[in-house]
């Protein structure tokens, strides 16, 4: 029996300087937990795995919204396992994610990553509006296979569009199924963890960054709009992570210098 279920979350500025979480609705295998922040000015929500999920059939969702000034965290306990299961309509499981940053806001999005195990079939999508101020950090990790295993089937999407206007589109699909040469030199190259990290911030208006590349597997790329892209690939989930942290400080080391926040 497949699993149906969405989790809410929204934060609001607290009138003292700092954010509340007056809507924090957990569902299904998705429980929302208040949790404490190393930003004082950030709330703080993280995701943690109520069951076993997304199995295939499943459909999953989380929408969270930082309000206009609000300031949010999002991250999650443990990594989604995208398991084989029952399929009784022989569709494939979906994970929505609906994310808005209102004016003045940030969001930090941070979840851990997503394996794609054996035998398994997901269509994860992340969808983000963007107010012209908002400001947005958002990570995906895709590990494609647990430990000596082949991929499962998995198709992701990210688009994101600011102030009503597309700022990125983007469709990644792996495993049985995906268009051929997906696990090719042009692609991942035998790799088998793939990350984005997106930062999107009005700053980049007056100052945008240069295309370059980061390591040997990893490149940032600056998008028609105040926001930037890395992407990367790695042998497993720990090199990706080291390469995206990496990344992630230098960027944000770079707006406190260019704002002059310390």
């Amino acid at each position: 029996m497949s699993v149906h279920a969405t989790a809410r979350l929204r934060a609001e500025p607290d009138g003292r300087g700092g954010t509340a979480l007056p809507v924090l609705e957990s569902a299904g295998p998705l429980a929302l937990r208040r949790t404490r922040s190393p930003l004082p000015t950030h709330a703080r929500a993280t995701v943690v795995g109520a069951m076993s999920a997304p199995l295939n059939g499943d459909r999953l969702a989380i929408e969270a919204e930082a309000a206009d000034g609000a300031r949010l965290t999002v991250d999650a306990a443990a990594a989604t396992v995208a398991l084989p299961g029952a399929r009784p309509d022989g569709e494939p499981s979906t994970y929505g994610i609906r994310l808005t940053v209102g004016e003045g806001a940030t969001l930090h999005w941070l979840p851990e990553q997503l394996v794609s195990a054996h035998g398994s079939d997901l269509h994860q999508t992340t969808r983000v509006e963007l107010a012209p101020t908002a400001r947005l950090l958002l990570r995906e990790e895709q590990i494609l296979g647990r430990h000596g295993e082949p991929a499962g089937a998995l198709t992701t999407r990210l688009t994101v569009r600011r102030a009503g206007r597309p700022l990125l589109d983007q469709q990644l699909a792996y495993g049985p199924g995906a268009p051929g040469g997906w696990d090719g030199p042009a692609v991942l190259g035998g790799h088998r963890a793939v990350g984005q990290l997106l930062l999107a911030d009005p700053s980049f208006e007056d100052a945008p960054l240069p295309a370059r590349l980061l390591a040997p597997t990893a490149a940032l790329t600056p998008l028609a709009g105040p926001a930037v892209l890395v992407t990367a690939v790695a042998a497993d989930a720990r090199l990706l992570r080291e390469i995206l942290d990496e990344a992630m400080r230098e960027l944000l080391d770079g707006l406190k210098a260019d704002t002059g926040n310390g």
